[in-house]
């Protein structure tokens, strides 16, 4: 079994973080994956950096700049993570842009990530019936999972079909906006959670945009399995470096 299906079965709400890889110091991705897991985080999504990341705000996209010019490349990061497996057991999740992807050669990739032990891809411009009619039999030989967003503008028609073709999780963008630029969550969003809690999915939901501490991860979580945080856990990277991680980590959630 998947280890993001096995992760979805245990009881309890987990906790996603989210990095670019390559940053602060393009040395610093496998340190940083060690020690989020030693810290309890239940998931962990690897940042592609990407020229444009279209998704992303002001926060990952210097991440991301930043990254690519300490030589962050594809062919770098699974260089960097071909021994993970060896001391990594929580899942792995890499997310980034479709191009990069295209670029290496989509059939490559999946075998790359398949050899590491990555369990899940994130490609937020890689569209649903493109996926289905032209990668998912490669994504699905190397025993790959990709993960589908979903906003508050989606239809329920169109969550329904992103269930059928989901395995995992269903990544729930918590508002149309780009990544870090909300702070908690309002009323507004507090009935798109209530929504999609009524269509009674078959997968369950990750949460991701606006989670930062503790107060928005119960908030988010409420309604939902789970919650990623990105740009707040990059902000405390990037003031407190690697060091930093486990005070960052107990303020979302507690011992």
């Amino acid at each position: 079994m998947n280890r993001i299906t096995q992760k979805m079965q245990e009881d309890k709400k987990l906790l996603s973080i989210y990095f670019t890889a390559g940053y602060p110091n393009r040395h610093d991705t496998v340190e940083i994956i060690q020690t989020l897991e030693a810290n309890g985080v239940d998931m962990i999504e690897i940042g592609l950096p990407f020229s444009d990341p279209l998704a992303d705000g002001p926060t990952i996209q210097e991440s991301s700049t930043s990254a690519l010019k300490n030589g962050m490349t594809t062919a770098v990061l699974f260089e960097q993570l071909k021994d993970i497996r060896k001391t990594v057991t929580v899942p792995l999740i890499v997310m980034g842009y479709f191009n990069p992807m295209l670029q290496y050669g989509v059939e490559a990739f999946c075998q790359e990530c398949h050899a590491i032990g990555i369990d899940g891809i994130i490609m937020p411009d890689l569209p649903l019936d493109v996926y289905q009619d032209e990668y998912e039999a490669i994504f699905k030989k190397y025993g790959l999972l990709n993960i589908f967003l979903i906003t508050p503008q989606t239809s329920d028609e169109r969550i329904r079909q992103i269930d059928a073709a989901s395995e995992g999780f269903i990544y729930m963008v918590s508002s149309a906006s780009v990544t870090g630029s909300k702070s908690g969550f309002g009323q507004e969003q507090e009935d798109y959670f209530k929504r999609i809690a009524s269509l009674d999915l078959e997968n369950p939901q990750i949460v991701g945009f606006g989670i930062k501490d503790a107060e928005s991860f119960g908030q988010a979580t409420q309604f939902a399995k789970g919650a990623i945080i990105g740009s707040a856990f990059i902000k405390h990277l990037t003031a407190n470096g690697v060091a930093g991680i486990h005070h960052f980590i107990r303020n979302v959630r507690p011992l």
